[in-house]
């Protein structure tokens, strides 16, 4: 089947997808948007967190024929006018170590920052528990939050 849908603003068409490809495959290995990681398949560990349609889905868990028409960003898509605040909070937090959840994480706290201003710990907590990460502990994730949100607010 062929599938056609908007992917961080542009048109992209993938042809010959077979019915049970994944939204995580088309991206990683059709259009070569490798940020999205492939660890569990399962849609336990948030490593593939893309926006589909503004709402953050699991690439994993998403037919790739359900995409037609619809509208896709991933982790790439922050960056298109250099790095989102919270690209760059992850960074000087030091809350990136292998990087494997980062993808996921980010896409994550981007859509919390744009619901909550200055949302609390449990917020933040709240948001990213279907993200696991096995290498930073988690407080450097959330102390990169809590500085995008400042500089976000700074900047509105």
């Amino acid at each position: 089947m062929r599938v056609t849908f908007t992917v961080n603003g542009r048109e992209e068409t993938a042809e010959d997808v077979w019915e049970g490809e994944s939204l995580l495959y088309v991206l990683r290995e059709r259009l070569g948007l490798p940020g999205s990681k492939n660890a569990c398949e399962q849609g336990e560990c948030g490593s593939c967190t893309v926006y589909l349609d503004d709402a953050p889905v699991c690439a994993c868990l998403v037919a790739a024929g359900q995409v037609q028409g619809r509208r896709v960003r991933t982790v790439e898509g922050l960056a298109e006018r250099g790095l989102d605040p919270v690209q760059e909070a992850f960074v000087e937090s030091g809350a990136v170590q292998c990087g494997f959840c980062t993808p996921g994480l980010i896409v994550q706290a981007h859509d919390l920052l744009e619901r909550v201003e200055r949302p609390s710990d449990a917020e933040i907590r709240e948001a990213l528990a279907g993200n696991l990460c096995r290498c930073t502990g988690y407080e450097k994730i959330l102390d990169a939050v809590r500085l995008a949100a400042e500089r976000k607010a700074a900047a509105r």
